[in-house]
């Protein structure tokens, strides 16, 4: 049982997620501090004046809990663009030259598929000689 949980965590793809992730949250942490300390007051400074924040205030004035910040949301729009960005460039784009050296390919496009003329199932592969759903003979070459 031991052994087999050993096994388990020493496998190559379990390392590669675990250093993943820890890279992420560090990213994470860099983008936070990037939207907290320039986005956001970039966004505040944007309603002029000694304004709260972009948004509008829905109950007493002055009351943070009745206030709508648009602001806020945009700064977490911007956080997700940017930390979805480092991911990509910094995780995805590597990890697929790596596997590709392997002969594996990852994050490709799905195979090509062709429509069946009868049920107008739309997943067929596009060497089926029938269809699996209704048994019908497919013509070859028949892209969809």
């Amino acid at each position: 049982m031991i052994k087999g949980f050993k096994n388990f965590l020493l496998r190559g793809d379990v390392i590669v997620i675990a250093v993943g992730l820890i890279v992420a949250l560090a990213f994470s942490t860099l983008i936070k501090a990037f939207t907290d300390s320039v986005i956001n007051p970039l966004i505040s400074r944007a309603q002029g004046g000694h304004a709260v924040g972009l948004g509008v205030q829905l109950g007493q004035a002055g009351n943070s809990a009745t206030f709508v910040n648009f602001g806020a949301f945009i700064s977490a729009i911007v956080y997700f663009v940017i930390f979805m960005a480092v991911v990509y460039f910094a995780v995805v784009i590597p990890y697929k030259r790596i596997s590709a050296r392997r002969g594996q390919i990852v994050f490709g496009d799905p195979p090509p598929t062709k429509t069946c003329p009868a049920c107008l199932s739309d997943d067929l592969p596009v060497g089926a000689t029938k269809c699996k759903y209704c048994g019908t003979d497919q013509p070859s070459g028949a892209a969809g």
